[in-house]
């Protein structure tokens, strides 16, 4: 699809507003920040946001859709698929679509990183106006409650530094929090799976040894320390080292809502939700081998 230069200049219009917005917010983290706030998500630099993700997602990386005209209404825990770290773009690909599914001002929050909220409270003050939430149950209970959806990524850096061999595979390990934070709210688990950000870089050592010896999980709730190729550095060292995502085509789908009863083991459910995210991403990778390539 070819861009115009009004286009491109429309957008750049946008990112020097939205430049401005995020100053507003790291100059605000200066006083007191509390990272479980519910009223600080700023649906005005949503709507920014919105436009330049959605010309992102379409121009760079080629995102395509499915199942969003679909979502439910009211409370429900979207569970997405973690890919690439800290720069992949399964998060801009799914935040991006969900807003413009529901709209900037539907309450629509995003667990982040408790190290992230409260350590690093200028990020953690530009992610609140985004939606961002510190990752505790209470937290995303207390959003549930209110009538807010909130996306989760449950597999967290397990799933976002998996080795690149790993790529299509998807690993939410032995955490259960996610689905026991759905029984207690009464809400659905809605899975969303991204199949082509794990590609954004090449994760060649996911470095659980490396986080043991630094203690990361102790000081920093992480078990992986990933080392990857990655544009600009060649080589990316650390979960923290921010890149430049590789332009490979994202594709995501939105999955029809999965009950959480509290009769039921939370271990059962989060198998059920992980059996049926990788039928789902199965079903996209064998899809985008058939599809002819440009």
């Amino acid at each position: 699809m070819t861009v115009s230069v009004r286009d491109t200049e429309e957008h750049l219009t946008f990112g020097r507003r939205i430049a401005v917005r995020i100053a507003e917010s790291l100059r605000s983290a200066a006083g007191a920040f509390d990272p479980d706030r519910l009223d600080r998500r700023d649906a005005a630099l949503v709507a920014r946001l919105e436009a330049i993700s959605g010309f992102l997602n379409e121009h760079y990386l080629g995102l395509q859709t499915e199942g969003f005209d679909e979502l439910p209404e009211g409370p429900a825990l979207y569970v997405g698929n973690h890919n690439g770290g800290i720069a992949g773009p399964d998060l801009c690909c799914t935040l991006g679509t969900l807003w413009r599914a529901r709209g900037p001002e539907a309450p629509l929050y995003a667990l982040a990183h408790d190290f992230v909220m409260r350590q690093i409270s200028p990020v953690g003050a530009l992610l609140q106006r985004l939606g961002g939430l510190r990752a505790t149950p209470e937290v995303a209970l207390r959003a549930l409650a209110a009538g807010a959806q909130v996306l989760v990524y449950p597999g967290g850096d397990l799933d976002a530094y998996r080795h690149a061999r790993r790529s299509d595979t998807i690993v939410l390990g032995p955490r259960t929090g996610f689905v026991r934070v759905a029984q207690e709210a009464g809400v659905p688990i809605v899975p969303i799976v991204a199949q082509g950000a794990h590609r954004s870089a090449y994760i060649f050592s996911e470095g659980e040894r490396i986080a043991q010896l630094l203690s990361l999980k102790r000081w920093a709730r992480l078990e992986r320390f990933p080392l990857a190729f990655a544009l600009p550095w060649g080589v990316a060292v650390g979960p923290w080292l921010p890149y430049f995502p590789l332009p490979f085509p994202v594709r995501l789908r939105a999955l029809s809502p999965i009950e959480a009863p509290r009769s039921i083991a939370p271990e059962v459910i989060r198998e059920e939700v992980r059996r049926t995210m990788q039928h789902h991403l199965d079903e996209l990778v064998e899809a985008s081998r058939r599809r002819p390539k440009p």
